[in-house]
């Protein structure tokens, strides 16, 4: 009777959490838009499912934020495979050129920011759903599998690059820490040997530079390293100031085509008061180690190219097996792949549905890639039983182009500015996304010493690999095969 009685007790408190659970909307995920579990799960053998996440960028981040916040101990192994121990604020690698802000500040720690996240140093090159398995390429060249019941891809993008002849042995790009200190020492380089060069065509080819792509990393570069270069060149006394050439080239018929024209209107003003030379409607044909031949025919004495016509998603997303769209991985609003339960993917690598633009994919940026990491956090713990999956939206909240000093543009909750109050705003929406107190302390340092203390105008002598290109540096050719 009394064992009756502790039976009959028992019974009546789990219904009671049952009810709880949900109550809040906790209960088990059902249906492909929930991520369904299925019968291969570690939750089905008794053991706690294994959520590995594949890229350590706002996105991939923001999921694992946002799953040891949601989920409780033991609920799920977590891991994260990713190349680098940080997250890299790339918005700001424009200032690591120009030596405004130092590369190791843009840096968010990985294992500060995740504290039950398991790292697993090196490159995701292939993906093996039957088995549930991710093939990881280790920096020493070691490859190992790692099993998987929830298998999130966010791998992030690489530079785009096109069969130009010369670009894969001359063109420098702009998507990591090693190439933007490199870019910097490059161009310093470059004003030392005009400066000791006795013939006037070389130091003039010297001193020019070429910037390619006016989206966002080109024009804030081309603006950037226009000032720069322009305020360092008294260091330089054999050169002149008519000497420096900046070039910004696009295929577009505008600078900063992906926003509305009024911001790409003050974008072009910046530039031009600036001395930067923009072409638009016109692109490069053929690049040589001391010149850059033009779509128009013009050939450019320039020892410097610098490489930003865009991104494409990473090579990674070609093995999944499922359809892809223009590289990008095809998902559903929730995140899910179609075609295979319990993997998710976003971030710039997918072509998530923005269900606010009738479904069209959303724009390959770090505002989208940070929504979307908390948003598929999210669907991936209901997934595994913790909440309610919901679908993606996206409320755009503006853009930020930051120019260099007190020039900038921006459109902050659709309110168009430029200037002094442009470039405050800018510089707060991107200390407020470093999403790090440490990171944003040094580089709201950075800023103020910058304002005060003269640039320290030396070459960091960092070498990249035997050729600075963009395959080496960005590690492109661990994806070939």
């Amino acid at each position: 009777m009394k064992n009756s009685s502790a039976v009959a007790r028992a019974a009546r408190m789990a219904e009671r959490v049952r009810g709880r659970v949900a109550a809040r909307g906790e209960g088990a995920p059902t249906g492909s838009q929930r991520g369904e579990a299925t019968a291969g799960d570690a939750s089905t053998r008794g053991g706690s499912p294994r959520v590995v996440v594949v890229g350590g960028g706002f996105a991939g981040l923001g999921v694992l934020r946002h799953l040891e916040a949601r989920l409780p101990a033991g609920a799920a192994d977590l891991e994260l495979v990713s190349p680098t121990d940080h997250l890299l604020y790339t918005s700001l690698l424009p200032q690591v050129c120009t030596g405004e802000v130092e590369p190791r500040h843009l840096a968010v720690s990985v294992r500060s920011a995740l504290r039950r996240t398991v790292l697993r140093p090196g490159h995701a090159v292939d993906v093996d759903l039957a088995g549930r398995t991710v093939t990881v390429l280790g920096s020493d060249g070691s490859t190992h599998e790692t099993g998987w019941d929830r298998l999130v891809l966010a791998p992030g993008s690489l530079t785009r690059t096109f069969d130009i002849p010369g670009l894969a042995e001359h063109g420098l790009g702009m998507k990591n820490l090693a190439e933007a200190i490199y870019l910097r020492d490059h161009v310093l380089r470059q004003l030392e040997y005009a400066d000791m060069a006795t013939d006037a065509a070389e130091r003039r080819a010297r001193c020019t530079f070429v910037v390619v792509g006016a989206g966002y990393t080109g024009t804030e570069i081309a603006a950037q390293m226009r000032r720069f270069t322009a305020g360092v060149l008294e260091r330089f006394p054999r050169l002149a100031a008519d000497e420096l050439r900046w070039i910004l080239l696009d295929l577009a018929p505008r600078v900063l085509p992906e926003l509305d024209e009024a911001l790409g209107a003050g974008a072009m003003k910046v530039l031009r008061d600036r001395g930067v030379e923009v072409r638009l409607e016109t692109s490069v044909t053929r690049v040589a180690a001391d010149s850059v031949t033009l779509s128009d025919g013009e050939v450019v004495p320039a020892h410097t190219l610098v490489w930003c016509a865009g991104i494409t998603p990473n090579p990674l997303m070609e093995k999944v097996g499922t359809e892809t769209v223009k590289g990008r991985l095809v998902v559903d609003e929730y995140f899910n792949v179609p075609g295979a339960a319990g993997v998710f993917g976003l971030g710039d690598a997918a072509a998530v549905p923005d269900v606010t633009r009738d479904g069209a994919p959303a724009g390959q940026t770090a505002q989208h890639a940070v929504r979307q990491g908390a948003a598929a956090g999210r669907n991936v713990a209901a997934s595994i039983g913790y909440g309610k999956a919901r679908p993606y939206r996206h409320r755009d909240l503006g853009f930020v182009v930051d120019l260099g000093g007190t020039d900038a543009v921006a459109n902050p909750l659709g309110i168009h500015l430029s200037g002094v109050p442009a470039a405050a705003v800018t510089r707060a929406y991107h200390l407020l996304a470093l999403g790090a107190g440490t990171n944003r302390a040094h580089v709201a340092t950075d800023w103020l010493l910058a304002t005060a203390v003269p640039e320290q105008v030396v070459q960091l002598g960092f070498r990249p690999p035997p050729k600075a290109t963009i395959t080496e540096i960005e590690d492109t050719h661990v994806y070939a095969g």
